[in-house]
């Protein structure tokens, strides 16, 4: 299959991950909410997981999923070289590089342990929802998986990276609001990622059912196309 436009959506889907991992430690406050910026755009990489898994499959969801997870771990290797390179005399700025970047690791590793799970989670769902219902209710089954995932992904998440920096008070409201934010965003985003896979499945002549598709996250063989 010549499937044109996956190598974009491979790369955005990733892209997304780098920047949310890059970002997530900083909080904010918005209407009374206690969340993480990263929210502003993790949820793209959801997005782009529905779209993966409807239009390409979970076979081909499940490379793209272990590619983000590889450039997240070069992530970490880069900013930890970066750290431990010696400062020139002239650069001042050592303690706030420092500060910022040094967090990260912590971060990326909740965010990979996270999205492991959540991602697999999400996938999974949309690819067993398509062969039950037939392929109809495509809205229904993006915000299902969304909302599974979603659960998995925060609480993950917010239990590795935060756990001795919030109080213990603050983290139920930091883990259900990030969980309700995502799950809007995706509710919001519903009818641009409906418009999006419709288009996709014309454009690449493909609409994958998983009939024959080994669930198993850790393998990486291909669907039986034939069935």
């Amino acid at each position: 299959m010549n499937n044109k436009y996956l190598p974009s959506i491979a790369a955005l889907f990733v892209a997304s991950l780098i920047i949310t991992n890059s970002i997530d430690q900083k909080l904010f406050a918005a209407g009374g909410l206690t969340l993480t910026v990263g929210i502003i755009i993790f949820p793209l990489a959801y997005v782009f997981g529905d779209v993966l898994t409807e239009v390409y499959g979970y076979a081909t969801s499940r490379k793209v999923i272990w590619t983000g997870f590889a450039a997240l771990l070069l992530m970490i290797l880069i900013y930890s070289v970066a750290r431990a390179l010696p400062p020139s005399p002239a650069w001042t700025h050592e303690a706030e590089f420092d500060l910022i970047f040094g967090r990260v690791p912590r971060i990326t590793i909740a965010s990979m342990a996270a999205y492991w799970v959540g991602e697999f989670v999400n996938s999974f769902v949309v690819a067993k929802m398509k062969i039950a219902s037939d392929g109809r209710r495509m809205g229904l089954r993006f915000i299902l998986s969304t909302v599974l995932g979603q659960a998995c992904d925060t609480v993950i998440f917010v239990g590795i990276a935060f756990v001795g920096i919030l109080p213990w008070s603050v983290m139920p409201e930091v883990i259900l609001s990030a969980w309700a934010v995502k799950v809007a965003w995706e509710i919001v985003a519903l009818p641009l990622t409906l418009y999006i896979v419709r288009r996709l499945k014309r454009a690449e002549g493909i609409d994958v059912y998983d009939r024959s598709t080994d669930f198993n996250p850790f393998s990486l063989g291909e669907r039986d196309p034939t069935k």
